[in-house]
């Protein structure tokens, strides 16, 4: 039976030692937070952000706007807060209505700025490993990943989701750790060979936001399962692996929810944090 990785103990840590971090800033950070439409989710999770940051010290701003408001109006703001020398870190929540493009959006803030690690210049510093602030997500299963003890090197490690803000820039930190990574999609799977390179994963991450896609008697005996995705079926979350089963053969396996999120938290006030001490120097 799996060790469940459970996040709260890994963000309890990490938030542990920004308390000292923040303490140590000659002014108290400031982290801009903009929010479009009403999406429950979206607002929970804000919700969540304000309350970890009050607790470290750290100023939350929330910016909200409707749903109309177009790809340019939100560049055009986020352009006034780049120039805000009071403002350290911005994020743009998810989702965001179908007229405007994250990704472009993201190239719009400073990357000194850019908390989430999505700027091209600091997803390029990841791809050479030179990169102070990474990804939150991608960060967040790195942590998960350590607190194991497994040596990354040269184990067999499957990424099932391609997507720029899980996918990708984590292929990068476990390249740079030597780890031997593939990474599956859409494609892998109507090619039929998903389920081929699942059973032979050491270690699995799964962040595509398809409930139960991953089966539980796929997964390799004694393999570590890092489960991203949050999905709602018949009125709970689950992740996209199925659980049960999988804990029945994995050796770790992180609990949805539970696992990833309060991690990823953590870790975006880390970025803050690293931010605001970059801008002082």
């Amino acid at each position: 039976m799996a060790k469940l990785l459970e996040g709260k103990f890994i963000a309890d840590q990490i938030k542990e030692k920004l308390k000292t971090s923040v303490q140590s800033l000659r002014q108290v950070p400031v982290l801009a937070s903009i929010l479009i439409g009403d999406d429950p989710g979206a607002s929970a999770y804000v919700r969540t952000q304000a309350k970890i940051a009050t607790s470290l010290g750290i100023k939350y701003v929330l910016h909200k706007f409707d749903a109309s408001i177009s790809e340019d109006g939100l560049i055009d703001f986020i352009l006034k807060l780049n120039a805000d020398t009071a403002v350290n870190g911005i994020l743009v929540q998810l989702p965001l209505p179908a007229s405007i493009n994250y990704m472009n959006v993201c190239g719009f803030i400073q990357p000194d700025k850019d908390v989430e690690g999505m700027h091209p210049t600091n997803i390029g510093k990841v791809l050479f490993g030179r990169a102070r602030i990474a990804a939150c997500t991608a960060n967040a299963v790195m942590e998960l990943l350590n607190s194991t003890g497994v040596d990354l090197y040269g184990k067999e490690v499957v990424i099932v989701g391609h997507s720029e803000i899980v996918g990708k820039p984590l292929a990068m930190l476990l390249l740079e750790k030597f780890a031997t990574v593939t990474i599956c999609h859409i494609a892998t799977s109507e090619a039929g060979k998903l389920q081929g390179h699942v059973e032979r994963a050491e270690i699995l991450i799964v962040a595509v936001g398809s409930p139960n896609l991953i089966k539980g008697e796929w997964i390799k005996e004694g393999a570590i399962v890092v489960d991203v995705g949050i999905n709602r079926l018949n009125e709970k979350i689950v992740g996209d692996v199925e659980f049960n089963a999988a804990q029945r053969r994995a050796s770790y396996i992180t609990p949805v929810p539970g696992g990833v999120g309060p991690v990823t938290v953590a870790v975006l006030m880390r970025n803050l944090v690293e931010a605001a001490l970059a801008q002082q120097q």
